[in-house]
């Protein structure tokens, strides 16, 4: 059978059968749906359900996008397989809080896939373009440290292929920032003010000295940002979109977060306090770092946010909210650069 991958390929049918055999009883007779979310590279729709029993009346779905150069995006970087195999074979291995999954599907022949999950509603998600409160952000890092803690320096992360470097890619993400960085500058020019370009060029020849940073490896989401958070709800937070789920250094995340989320002010106010409730939570992991050495790390990935805003902005179609927030995230994550000295440590690796 294909794999249903668009909303309009959902059926009452299709939705019985599966939630039947999450334990449900009773059917859907019938369905509305409509987009929801402001995903790149995948596309999400609430489904609406008449029911009967105890089925759900609403759930979520996650198809592949609608945008061809978004598609080829997720297919090329192996994002839809990657979200996939994160619920079926990672999600139950770590502490942070996903949404309950009732079924996944992909086709490797051609990436087509689908996750149902359960409505996260009344919960929300805050935009980008804005910012959350230092609360808001203690929990995202509380979250965070329950995917990192259970499988720190788990080498066994290793013989998972999809955790693997794709053998058939031809450049590192290195190697691409520096491919994509002229038709960012190009695009952006009217946006981006002197020192903004100075940055941008600059990080571009340390890209070696960011990239070949060796510390201790674990699960990180690598796109840990507000878009991908539903706050309230079911439950307190919720991360969401793990299309890009891989091995890495855990700051990557943790800088990255904090240079997307927050102002520059209030993270610059803030960060020192968040990093240590990050690092306590890891301790109950019996992951116990110390201040120097994270503190290090943390000013290391402090252009985590740029190099995603600079590439993805490239590989995905082009959007009018695309380009308000990947311009917020380069702005932002170059202050939390400037702030930290952060391609003065590169520069003197």
């Amino acid at each position: 059978m294909p794999v249903v991958a668009h909303p309009s390929q959902v059926t009452p049918e299709w939705l019985t059968n599966v939630l039947r055999d999450c334990g449900f009883t009773g059917s859907v007779s019938d369905i509305a749906w409509q987009d929801i979310g402001a995903g790149q590279v995948g596309d999400n729709a609430r489904f609406d359900l008449q029911v009967d029993g105890d089925l759900p009346t609403s759930v979520v779905g996650k198809f592949p996008s609608s945008d061809p150069v978004s598609k080829q995006t997720g297919i090329d970087g192996r994002n839809y397989a990657r979200e996939v195999f994160f619920y079926t074979e990672l999600a139950h291995s770590v502490d942070i809080q996903t949404p309950q999954v009732f079924t996944t599907e992909f086709d490797p022949s051609n990436h087509d896939f689908v996750v149902l999950m359960e409505d996260l509603a009344p919960g929300t998600q805050i935009d980008q373009m804005s910012e959350c409160t230092v609360d808001e952000a203690a929990l995202a890092l509380e979250q965070l440290a329950k995917l990192h803690g259970p499988r720190w320096a788990d080498t066994t992360l290793d013989q998972h292929h999809l955790l693997q470097r794709d053998p058939t890619a031809t450049t590192d993400i290195g190697d691409l920032y520096q491919m994509v960085q002229p038709g960012f500058l190009e695009r952006y020019q009217e946006r981006l003010n002197e020192f903004d370009v100075i940055v941008v060029d600059r990080f571009g020849h340390l890209q070696n000295a960011y990239h070949d940073h060796t510390s201790d490896q674990t699960l990180i989401h690598i796109d840990y940002r507000l878009d991908n958070m539903i706050f309230g709800g079911p439950y307190p937070l919720t991360v969401i979109d793990w299309q890009s789920i891989n091995i890495g250094c855990a700051f990557n995340d943790v800088s990255y977060f904090m240079g997307t989320s927050l102002s520059p002010e209030r993270r610059a106010a803030s960060e020192r306090d968040l990093l240590k409730h990050y690092l306590e939570i890891l301790a109950s992991y019996q992951v116990i770092l110390d201040w120097d050495s994270s503190w290090r790390l943390y000013r290391h990935y402090a252009p985590a946010g740029l190099t995603m805003a600079v590439i993805a902005s490239m590989i995905v179609g082009e959007t009018d909210r695309g380009n308000e927030m990947f311009m917020t995230m380069a702005k932002r994550s170059i202050a939390m650069s400037e702030d930290l000295d952060a391609l003065e440590l590169l520069g003197a690796t």
